[in-house]
């Protein structure tokens, strides 16, 4: 995957980003924000959806006035300098393969109901090593994968939809905010973690064409088609399934809608298959617009041996994407802890964020006052999930 090789458009660009967005999150989400805000859940999504979009917009403009590869360090370093511009971009990588780590775990749970004589463990591994594998391969390759996986996340999500939304009845939706207004906003924790790996398209600036007007293209575009997505289904779960179902909200999706729906028992299978191909779109993804941050973040670093590597030719997307897989790796095997990797990811690519967008604040001349305000609101939903 070399900087030499075919380029990617932005509808490439796009689909990665919402690949890297859409992870088994979805799933969980609807009866947990059944159980805590009721029907009014879909306002808790137009409140995070513009909240990440303000986040995503920031990026955007930080892509479009900042065109150079290494997304996090350059966009920091204009503030902070060299030193700023490494924490920010390292923040970012660290609590990326920490977060990587943990779906590879999901992912070998997943796989081992179709292969039930491998332990969950090892088909976890199995599952980095194809994936890396596959990014390494190439740009083609890659984006062949990346075209596959969409499509097994979206038909399922469209088909649970339509299904719920010709089922439906307006009865579900009163009261429509049984708990009150303030857990519309107060239950935004729960579904803003659906939308980490929107910026992912930054990261690939090398690989896109005409970068300095797709990227932000990218950025924008894969935020509200996940966003519209997120909505229709969370929306027609509501619509089909009454309240009193969501009391448990550790609850499966699958197990609700096949107390509403007992005749189709294919829904099991089908929420499966887009859980399982939404993680491994998800680590894809990452690998893929990590490798290319790493690439640009190595290139930076001054040390003598990384200066004599780069001028060789030897940092390189490629085996970026190899140092990524094996962090990833040692993420898997040392942390075992789901609260403490949801933590850690939130700890660590947030404040990369925040470097990252005070640029904006420190240089407010190239922005607009409207733009400010979007900073301003990004920067507040940063500080809200952290």
């Amino acid at each position: 995957m070399t900087t030499t090789h075919k380029k990617i458009g932005v509808i490439t660009a796009t689909i990665v980003g919402i690949n890297a967005m859409i992870g088994a999150g979805i799933f969980s989400v609807p009866a947990a924000l059944g159980n805590a805000v009721g029907p009014a859940g879909i306002c808790t999504y137009l409140f995070v959806i513009f909240a990440v979009w303000c986040m995503g917009s920031s990026m955007a403009y930080l892509a479009e006035h900042y065109p150079q590869e290494g997304s996090f360090y350059t966009y920091a370093r204009q503030w902070g300098g060299h030193k700023i511009g490494l924490i920010a971009a390292g923040l970012y990588l660290i609590g990326l393969v920490i977060a990587m780590g943990l779906l590879c775990h999901i992912i070998g749970s997943y796989l081992h109901h179709y292969f039930p004589a491998i332990s969950s463990y090892n088909l976890g591994l199995m599952a980095l090593a194809a994936l890396t594998v596959l990014n390494m391969i190439g740009v083609h390759m890659s984006q062949a994968g990346q075209m596959v996986l969409i499509c097994t996340t979206i038909f399922p999500l469209l088909a649970i939809t339509l299904l719920c939304l010709l089922n439906g009845h307006w009865n579900n939706f009163v009261p429509f905010a049984p708990y009150g207004w303030r857990q519309v906003f107060s239950a935004a924790r729960i579904v803003i973690f659906g939308f980490f790996g929107f910026e992912c398209a930054a990261s690939l600036f090398t690989v896109v064409e005409n970068p300095r007007k797709n990227v932000p293209r990218a950025l924008i575009a894969a935020i509200i088609a996940v966003g519209i997505l997120y909505i229709l289904f969370v929306g027609s779960i509501i619509f089909a399934v009454p309240l009193y179902y969501f009391s448990d909200p550790t609850v499966a999706v699958s197990d609700i809608l096949l107390k509403v729906f007992p005749g189709y028992t294919w829904l099991v299978e089908l929420i499966h298959v887009a859980i399982l191909s939404a993680m491994v779109g998800t680590v894809h993804s990452m690998l893929w617009s990590a490798g290319s941050l790493l690439s640009a973040f190595l290139k930076q670093i001054r040390i003598d041996l990384f200066q004599h590597l780069s001028k060789k030719g030897y940092i390189e997307d490629r085996w970026s994407v190899l140092l990524i897989a094996i962090g990833i790796f040692l993420s898997f095997v040392c942390l075992s802890d789901i609260d403490l990797f949801f933590s850690l990811t939130a700890l660590f690519i947030i404040c990369a964020f925040m470097l990252s967008m005070i640029t904006l604040l420190v240089d407010r001349k190239r922005l607009s006052k409207g733009q400010q305000l979007q900073v301003v609101i990004g920067l507040a939903a940063a500080s809200m999930i952290l």
